[in-house]
């Protein structure tokens, strides 16, 4: 069996670094749309070093190496070209700084036998040079062909929305070039996402924007649509992937405030195809 849940389950993740500067908060913040308009206060807050702050899904870059290391792992003997990213848990703990450096550390906390392939859970704490802890990232590796083991099937991942008009809805265009911006912008040069021979050989008619990419737009809408355009209000944001989504679509996320957190369902609107679904919980100011 390719997978062996012995020998993979609790095996750690390498151990990385990641700096980061201004600079390559304001590409981060670049790659996941913001800038537009490029005069409006509330989108230079992203893209200017005067009150410069972060889009709280920053806190998914550092720990990217660690998630590539999945390779590495004994016992996980899989095809890394036919994985897809399932779903993503991001905790900010505190404050993103606008410069830093953190040390990533975790593991592969479950395995789960979904039939047409296989879960794959990883665990990442970035942890700042003070010692505080900075990001926890929970994220869900799907791994397509190496299902029916026979193995738990874990927790459902089905995510549903409530059966009322969302409170807020927003528009978030993406640029043609968004998905080459978002690689240079966060160090994911899988080349599904970019280089259409290799896109066709997954069945896509074109590169497909990265799954971090929707992520971090959808992210960028709810701060500035549900919480006041304040970054630190967000405390945990958990979503599940639905569809992909091709560069220069339109996103269209729809928003319910609830007791849980703030609800969230994303199309892409051209196709009127779900892509994202998920809740951000908010951190009491």
């Amino acid at each position: 069996m390719p997978i062996d849940l012995d020998r993979a389950v609790g095996a750690p993740l390498p151990t990385t670094t990641y700096i980061w500067t201004e600079e390559d908060l304001i590409l981060y913040n670049l790659g996941v749309g913001a800038g537009d308009p490029p005069d409006d206060p509330a989108e230079l807050k992203y893209t200017y070093e005067q009150g410069l702050v972060a889009v709280p899904s920053f806190g998914t870059i550092p720990p990217f190496l660690m998630m590539m290391g999945i390779g590495g792992v004994g016992g996980l003997d899989i095809d890394l070209a036919r994985v897809l990213h399932g779903d993503q848990t991001l905790t900010v703990h505190r404050p993103i700084p606008t410069s830093g450096s953190v040390t990533q550390e975790g593991s592969i906390t479950g395995i789960f036998d979904k039939g047409r392939g296989a879960l794959i859970v990883l665990e990442m704490v970035s942890t700042l040079d003070s010692g505080e802890k900075l990001f926890t990232n929970r994220a869900g590796i799907f791994a397509r062909g190496e299902g029916g083991f026979g193995g738990d099937p874990g927790p459902s991942t089905r995510r549903h929305t409530p059966e009322r008009p969302p409170d807020f809805t927003v528009a978030s265009a993406t640029l043609p070039q968004q998905a080459l911006l978002y690689r240079m912008a966060s160090g994911d040069k899988n080349p599904l996402h970019a280089d259409p021979a290799f896109a066709a050989l997954g069945g896509f008619e074109y590169p497909i924007l990265h799954g971090l990419c929707t992520y971090g737009i959808v992210c960028r809408a709810v701060v500035e649509t549900g919480f006041d355009g304040n970054p630190a209000r967000v405390d945990t944001y958990s979503a599940r992937f639905t569809g992909h989504v091709f560069p220069g679509e339109t996103l269209v996320t729809s928003i319910w405030v609830e007791d849980a957190g703030h609800v969230i369902e994303s199309k892409a609107m051209e196709r009127d195809s779900r892509v994202l679904v998920g809740v951000v919980a908010e951190r009491p100011i």
